[in-house]
């Protein structure tokens, strides 16, 4: 029998948002084990191939990350199936570009680009928040004994802070800066704040939280309202803050996360054909 995890993707059973044409071959390439799941990331190799159209063939590929010219949240990568997921950022120091990876309104990846000094920085939604002992979180240098327990917290892309805000609680949005490793702001997964959706039908879509349904021992539903007074609602584990207000912390993409109809995406097109 065949043991640990398969090594092949077939290109019909990969995620539909990498957007890979049918008829272009067999496989797909399989992402690494790394911080984001296999469904809700992209390789790095698509990335460039795919998207960015800096490389022609797998082979290219190989060698630009070899050569160490592409930086994920400033470490730089060498595997080509590294996964890339919501809010990484993405340094190509040879072209002097960064990008940090978001949902349209579609669902798919947005490779949004980013000045220099907002490629400092992240959000990231806190998943859980505990206190563990040495052998899990390092040793405490305050306290010792029985009540040496280390607080931390495990954000959505793997990480494990160590001595968070005591304000900060599970699904709330901490602003991390990657250059230095600490938490410099944080923003409370409240009503009136602005979030963007990372999974379900509204995927991509940025509202405002209006209302929070409670249901215990099911999921909490949230609802939500865009710029253009359009509410929609999902589950309350696809919500991730970006903003305190209807002030956001990163820049959006085109569209800003406003979805629209059919007839009016059909109309825009008619438009930008007449000119």
């Amino acid at each position: 029998m065949a043991r640990g995890l398969k090594k092949h993707l077939k290109r019909l059973k990969a995620p539909h948002h990498w957007m890979l044409s049918k008829m272009g071959g067999i496989f797909a390439p399989k992402p690494s084990s790394g911080p984001h799941k296999e469904r809700e990331c992209i390789p790095i190799m698509l990335v460039l191939r795919n998207r960015l159209k800096y490389a022609l063939t797998r082979r290219e590929c190989l060698m630009i990350v070899m050569r160490r010219m592409v930086q994920v949240d400033h470490k730089v990568r060498t595997d080509m199936n590294y996964p890339l997921g919501f809010q990484d950022v993405v340094t190509l120091e040879r072209t002097s570009e960064n990008f940090r990876l978001l949902y349209d309104v579609k669902g798919r990846f947005v490779l949004h680009r980013i000045s220099p000094e907002r490629a400092q920085f992240k959000l990231l939604r806190v998943k859980r928040v505990s206190t563990g002992r040495k052998s899990v979180a390092g040793p405490n240098p305050f306290v010792n004994g029985k009540g040496s327990a280390v607080p931390y917290l495990v954000t959505h892309d793997g990480r494990t802070i160590r001595f968070p805000d005591p304000e900060i609680k599970a699904d709330d949005t901490v602003k991390f800066n990657i250059k230095t490793g600490k938490i410099t702001d944080f923003v409370k997964f409240e009503v009136g704040n602005l979030a963007m959706i990372t999974a379900g039908a509204n995927m991509g879509r940025v509202g405002v939280v209006k209302h929070r349904e409670k249901h215990n021992g099911s999921h909490d539903i949230i609802h939500l309202t865009d710029r253009r007074g359009h509410t929609f609602a999902t589950r309350g584990n696809n919500v991730f803050i970006i903003g305190k207000g209807e002030k956001a912390l990163i820049s959006l993409p085109k569209g800003s996360g406003i979805k629209l109809s059919i007839l009016e995406e059909r109309n825009r097109r008619m438009q930008k054909q007449k000119n």
